[in-house]
């Protein structure tokens, strides 16, 4: 037998266990939580971000529990946790999963997609399982008309047998909160309400988990939020919700040390690579206990097949597959109105929780108490607003602050996504709608050729032509988090807020992203100044813009400002705006 090392294959974008241990696939085992799993109930269901292994994970539970692949246990676990420890569960279930992801969300189409893909996979699963199951059975099961049918004669039927059902059910809100976001809070409640045939469905898993000696032993949902659950079952009375559960929180992703392995096996110099994961794409954290970061497991993926293909890391940091459409957030910040409605001013079409959401992005933070259950009626609560913004993995726990979880955004690719949902909302609404192939090409020449003049001056005339925009641009905070919107449209500078380096510094730092751009060589200090139209005067501008000046010395010689700089030429600008009007610009003089 060979002893020689097979060569490991990146999983990027695998969810299949089967096909990814067949193709020499790089496994990074979580086996050993399946014994916490089994402890910790029969019925459980586990919310996290997109990209973060939760397919992957069904399949390989699916593959240890299933009585027709535990005949490939030995293939197939080599070298994992559970294959030394196995327990007493292994291989004594028939595993029926559906992917929800799978079934189309038009309206039109979206019961018969349902009843499609069920069913199918229904009679895969029975005809695998056939030899082990009483005469006729699949026979009797697929007769039956609709999935709901199928699965209570299913259920029923397994009493008789020693082969107990796992059912799996993998982005289980996939399809409905696409319904919400693109026909409505109508169209999505008579789905998940009254005689909808998804709220049905969830009504019978709640019936058959409670009869007595059931023939669906054990259930797996997944997902990404707890709207859709809450509002087809009043609340996740099935089972466990483990998803804050902190022996849990690495169950997904990987932690810093599997990231070490993960390269040093593909002979990578991780140590070469460390701060750029970490602030990329680190720092999850799913319980306010926890200690140990997470890093999303597709990014670091994502990052490494650059490294090992083409010997550097990739062109753009973020995994176009980690964005998440801006349309999952879009009906949470804007009202429930035609936007070809003329008279209604466009600024109206953006409800509390934009300015929510824009005051996250602002402060990087957020104190708040998770809700593990809401209904989509809900959303517009603040408490729940920030609940779903956590579980879309746009904010992480951070430990507490004054007896409350703290929330911040928890990296730099996340920050960058939440600036695109601010600029996304803006144009979609009508409220600014600058170029982009313009503001993109004037921050090149501020980071290539010191030229800054020409990004503040542009943003400043489409402000002046685009009313709509002003109402969003009272005061020192909102003029910030506005230019901090369009400062990160291009990947050139690593931007530093005051917010970020947790006070005591200037308002906005662009330090050059040398990581991507080593030929840069401008930085820029911006101290803002604001003052109200009423108390606009010469005397007062003068004694803001004196401020400033000197701000701009004593921060320049920060380590936090001259740690990053390198050969980088450092601009102090000063920006004084009245009201939403920039009203003076200078590069002051070290």
């Amino acid at each position: 037998m060979s002893t020689e090392k097979p060569r490991w294959r990146i999983p990027y974008g695998e969810a299949d266990f089967i096909k990814l241990r067949g193709h020499c696939g790089y496994y990074v085992d979580k086996t050993r939580f399946l014994p916490q799993l089994e402890d910790a109930g029969r019925f459980l269901f586990l919310l996290r971000p997109r990209r973060f292994g939760k397919s992957l994970l069904q399949s390989v539970m699916e593959c240890y529990y299933d009585a027709n692949w535990v005949k490939r246990f030995d293939r197939l676990f080599t070298d994992t946790w559970i294959a030394e420890h196995p327990t007493p569960e292994k291989g004594r279930y028939i595993t029926l999963r559906f992917d929800f992801s799978a079934v189309r969300s038009d309206l039109r189409l979206v019961e018969e997609s349902f009843e499609a893909h069920t069913g199918i996979l229904l009679e895969g699963v029975l005809e695998r399982h056939r030899e082990r199951l009483p005469e006729g059975l699949t026979e009797r099961v697929m007769r039956e008309t609709t999935l709901i049918r199928r699965l209570e004669r299913l259920i029923d039927d397994l009493l008789l047998t020693d082969q107990p059902l796992y059912l799996f059910i993998d982005e289980y809100d996939n399809f409905a909160n696409n319904i919400l976001v693109n026909d409505g809070h109508d169209a999505y409640r008579q789905l998940t309400h009254s005689s909808g045939f998804f709220r049905d469905f969830f009504a019978l898993l709640k019936e058959a988990v409670g009869r007595t000696g059931s023939g669906l032993s054990r259930l797996f949902i997944t997902g990404v939020s707890p709207v859709t659950l809450d509002d087809v079952t009043s609340g996740f009375n099935i089972g466990r919700n483990i998803s804050l559960d902190p022996r849990f929180n690495a169950l997904l992703g990987f932690t810093h040390g599997e990231v070490e392995r993960l390269f040093v096996d593909f002979g990578q110099d991780f140590n070469a690579h460390q701060a750029i994961i970490d602030e990329w794409y680190n720092h999850y954290h799913f319980h306010p206990a926890c200690r140990e970061s997470v890093v999303n497991s597709d990014m670091a993926l994502y990052y490494l097949q650059s490294l090992v293909d083409l010997h550097q890391p990739p062109d753009d940091l973020i995994d176009h597959n980690v964005r998440i459409d801006y349309g999952k957030l879009r009906h949470l910040v804007r009202v429930d109105r035609q936007l070809s409605d003329q008279s209604i001013p466009p600024a109206a079409h953006l409800n509390g929780n934009f300015s929510r959401l824009r005051a996250i992005i602002e402060s990087g933070e957020q104190v708040a108490t998770i809700q593990p259950s809401f209904p989509a009626e809900g959303l517009l609560r603040q408490d729940n607003f920030v609940s779903l913004v956590y579980y879309l993995g746009l904010l992480s726990f951070a430990g507490e602050r004054e007896g409350a979880p703290l929330l911040k955004i928890p990296n730099r690719t996340v920050r960058q996504l939440m600036y695109g949902y601010l600029r996304a909302a803006y144009d979609e609404v009508g409220v600014f709608r600058p170029s982009t192939y313009e503001v993109a090409e004037k921050l090149r020449f501020m980071a290539y050729r010191g030229e800054w003049q020409g990004f503040f001056d542009y943003l400043a005339e489409q402000i002046a032509q685009q009313a709509s925009v002003r109402d969003f641009l009272q005061g020192e905070k909102m003029i910030q988090g506005f230019l901090l919107a369009w400062l990160n449209l291009s990947p050139y500078f690593r931007v530093f807020s005051e917010s970020e380096q947790a006070g005591g510094f200037v308002d906005l730092y662009l330090a050059p992203f040398y990581f991507r751009y080593p030929d840069m060589r401008h930085a820029y200090l911006i101290e803002l100044k604001y003052i109200s139209r009423a108390e606009n005067s010469p005397a007062r501008r003068e004694s803001l813009l004196e401020d400033a000046r000197a701000q701009l010395k004593r921060y320049a010689s920060d380590a936090r400002v001259t740690r990053p700089l390198g050969e980088a030429t450092l601009h102090p600008l000063v920006l004084l705006y009245s009201g939403w009007e920039l009203v003076h610009r200078e590069s002051v003089a070290l």
